[in-house]
């Protein structure tokens, strides 16, 4: 096939490129860079499969020739205030790549009869009532909080794209995205395991706010990958979570971290600045995943962290 993704430069949309074509199809990536690197793609320097264009989903987008499926990925998605590539501090081109970008991606799929898979996220269940979350629940979300113009503006790009599929027939897919690690993430966007691994690498305590019981569930990037693709590949329409089931508290997540590292310095605990709404618990409910798409994460956390560890030490100039 002859794909276009959206947000092809950042963390998730360039192992997208990767993979597809290392599956034989041919990739059109395209990305404006705000949050994204142009260092993601560099080893696609003569890849005669991928095509580049640098360009803003909020723009009308076109594509010359033929385009048989369609991934937006492009967003920013840290929610860290203190990061400049946090969707804190990039409010407006947060809500334009949801809105406007899913409106201009959707009509590039209506054109040419492409299928569709919008990269939503577990944030659309805010700070949630029900645990674990399925698809089937509706979210616990503040409309107008800080976090709000991630949170919304994916809520919204999903009715959008549910739309275009009932009153237009495009084949559509949605993904909602449960926290994910691995190469190729920002070292400064804030998020925990950049910043927990940062600090033991430089053999400093890792530094938790709050009592560090807040739960996260953590997917390593190859199995994110793999569930999206399957889901590219399948005839599902509604919702699908995809994320690793497994709970782990920030503590937790903290001391594996520094196990896996040697790092003697223990942690710290800071007052809690959630930014908003952080919900205190998340975790996927996979049924969905593992019942249409015959997917489940195979990479435990300490397999996962252990693979991360030497980009981060690459990028941190300690090899």
């Amino acid at each position: 096939m002859r794909i276009l993704i959206t947000g092809a430069a950042g963390f998730l949309g360039s192992h997208l490129c990767d993979r597809l074509l290392a599956e034989g199809h041919e990739v059109i990536g395209m990305d404006n860079f705000i949050t994204g690197s142009a260092e993601n793609l560099a080893h696609l320097a003569g890849e005669p499969r991928f095509t580049f264009y640098r360009h803003d989903v909020s723009q009308y987008i076109f594509v010359p020739g033929k385009v048989d499926a369609v991934l937006h990925f492009a967003s920013p998605a840290s929610p860290n205030p203190a990061s400049p590539y946090g969707y804190p501090n990039l409010p407006i081109q947060t809500m334009k790549a949801g809105a406007l970008g899913t409106h201009n991606t959707l009509g590039v799929a209506k054109a040419h009869q492409a299928r569709y898979l919008l990269a939503s996220t577990s944030e659309i269940y805010g700070d949630p009532l029900e645990h674990p979350q399925t698809e089937t629940y509706w979210g616990h979300v503040d409309p107008t909080g800080p976090r709000s113009v991630y949170d919304e503006a994916k809520r919204f790009a999903e009715a959008l794209t549910m739309a275009y599929h009932r009153a237009h027939g495009v084949n559509t897919r949605i993904v909602r995205i449960f926290n994910t690690y691995g190469p190729r993430m920002r070292l400064d966007d804030g998020r925990a395991l950049p910043n927990f691994l940062q600090q033991a690498l430089r053999g400093e305590p890792i530094t938790i706010y709050g009592d560090g019981q807040q739960t996260r569930s953590f997917c390593y990037v190859d199995d994110l990958i793999e569930g999206i693709v399957r889901l590219l590949m399948a005839d599902v329409h509604e919702p699908v979570n995809i994320g690793n089931p497994v709970e782990t508290t920030i503590l937790e997540f903290a001391e594996t971290i520094n196990r896996l590292t040697g790092n003697r310095a223990g942690v710290v605990f800071l007052p809690d600045k959630r930014l908003g709404s952080d919900p205190q618990r998340r975790r996927p409910d996979i049924t969905r995943a593992r019942t249409l798409l015959g997917w489940e994460p195979k990479v435990s956390l300490e397999e996962g962290i252990a693979r991360t560890i030497p980009y981060f030490k690459q990028k941190m100039g300690l090899v």
